[in-house]
């Protein structure tokens, strides 16, 4: 069953019946769903279908085409392996021809990445047979991959032969909270909204790791048998992710670990220190692939101050393995996660978590506040202090067209969130501190974003002017 994707499935339908070849790129992290939905959308109207060969050579990748073109095209009977990527697009081109059919043909490539080996001329060979022909011949032609960055980099801005060719183009994203609670409901899994930002807080919306969940258990004792059973499947998927991924990905891992030390986020210079890798052309690729893979984000100061730029650690599943579960990998017992519950590094653990779930879900918290359709802007800001006010960082706030502010202060409770008096103060400080030190004109206003919301809120308003509970970051 396809779950959500709305947008993605239409794009995918609008490609297959409109009057034109279409050429359309689809990519994202690993079992994030690109091939179940492509398959879903277009399976019963391929003509030809390729997966690459990890690690497969170019010999490999050609025999593999030849093996599929004869599944395809000659009922499974044997034909010769292309000789290069030159005649196997020949091949292809002849076996569609053949067909003669007036419906659109559909090709599916997938994992890109791993059929375009090193100094095949695949990707040219790709190219000369769009232009050559698949362009004019009411064709769709689907490649993706999970390496984002390589996706990006090598085809949607291709400087040879595919340039400019990309019609449409699908960046697959992991599922936002209401998608995975109709995922869930689809499984029968019975699971409240709060269970289910449990569930999202550890393993994130993975379509292929929520396909893994058990009607018969709770969300805890699920997220128990995944990550923490000694044969448990997500218990070593943290270093099969990156691997996948990434060339030399102990580097990528090394800043991913170097993240997750420092729960409000790194700069720059951070990063190198800490990962012990050099500030310069590599560290800039290796945080563009991360973040174009949807791992981490760049977080621009208010004001947009390029000097001020953090990097976060986003991926929720990873950060849960290098804070939770990477302790406790070598343990047996059974309940590790029930037991976790009440450790202090559980409650630490989910604040951050929580957050991160805040900061994936900022339209739905614009919508919340009323200001979907008002031009606003997400940031953060961080200020160090001097002899007049003590530093304060706020990790979310919403700067909008209306002339207000919104300081966002996130919180993770299992009941509804109580304001005492020392934490009252504490905000209302760090609200006149934002407002003295930037100078801003803008009305400044306190929006609390919580599980259950403010207790007595009525009797908060001069602190505390919004509330957003997790049932509005559900909207769709």
């Amino acid at each position: 069953m396809l779950v959500g994707r709305v947008e993605q499935k239409n794009i995918l339908t609008d490609a297959l019946t409109s009057k034109r070849s279409e050429l359309v790129v689809v990519y994202g992290r690993r079992r994030v769903g690109k091939t179940f939905l492509i398959k879903k959308v277009l399976g019963k109207h391929l003509d030809f279908e390729m997966t690459g060969i990890q690690e497969g050579n170019m010999d490999d990748q050609l025999e593999n085409f030849g093996d599929k073109l004869s599944d395809f095209g000659y009922n499974g009977m044997p034909i010769a392996r292309p000789t290069s990527w030159k005649s196997a697009f020949s091949m292809l081109k002849q076996y569609l021809i053949a067909k003669k059919s007036k419906k659109k043909k559909v090709i599916f490539l997938d994992e890109l990445p791993w059929i375009a080996t090193r100094r095949s001329k695949f990707l040219g060979m790709l190219g000369h047979f769009w232009n050559d022909w698949a362009a004019y011949n009411n064709v769709l032609l689907v490649v993706c991959g999970s390496a984002a960055s390589w996706m990006i980099n090598k085809v949607l801005n291709n400087k040879g032969s595919l340039h400019n060719r990309v019609t449409q183009y699908i960046p697959l994203q992991p599922f936002n909270l209401s998608e995975t609670a109709t995922f869930l409901k689809a499984k029968k899994i019975k699971a409240n909204h709060y269970q289910i930002i449990q569930l999202y807080m550890a393993l994130g919306g993975i379509p292929y790791y929520l396909e893994m969940l058990r009607p018969s258990q709770s969300i805890p004792q699920n997220i128990d048998r995944l990550c923490f059973d000694s044969l448990g499947f997500l218990r070593n998927e943290f270093d099969r992710i990156y691997i996948s991924l990434f060339d030399k990905a102990e580097n990528h891992i090394a800043v991913v670990k170097a993240l997750a030390s420092k729960w409000k986020g790194l700069s720059r210079n951070e990063i190198a220190k800490l990962s012990g890798l050099q500030n310069g052309g590599s560290l800039t690729r290796i945080l563009g692939e991360l973040e174009k893979s949807a791992f981490i984000k760049t977080w621009l100061p208010y004001g947009n101050k390029k000097k001020g730029t953090l990097y976060r650690l986003t991926d929720n599943f990873s950060l849960f393995y290098l804070k939770l579960m990477i302790k406790r990998n070598l343990s047996n017992q059974k309940g590790i996660f029930l037991k976790l519950f009440t450790k202090p590094e559980y409650q630490v653990w989910s604040g951050y978590a929580f957050e991160n779930i805040c900061l994936i879900h900022q339209r739905q918290i614009a919508k919340s506040l009323g200001i979907e359709y008002i031009i606003h802007e997400f940031s953060s800001f961080l200020f160090l202090g001097n002899e007049d006010y003590s530093g304060i960082q706020i990790d979310l706030l919403v700067d909008r067209a209306d002339d207000i502010i919104n300081l966002c202060e996130i919180k993770f409770s299992n009941s509804e969130f109580r304001l005492t008096s020392s934490y009252k103060n504490l905000l209302q400080d760090r609200l006149s501190t934002f407002a003295a030190v930037t100078g801003t004109r803008k009305s400044v206003l306190t929006t609390l974003v919580t599980t259950y919301g403010l207790k007595q809120a009525e009797e908060h308003l001069d602190t505390i002017q919004n509330v957003v509970t997790i049932n509005e970051l559900f909207e769709i």
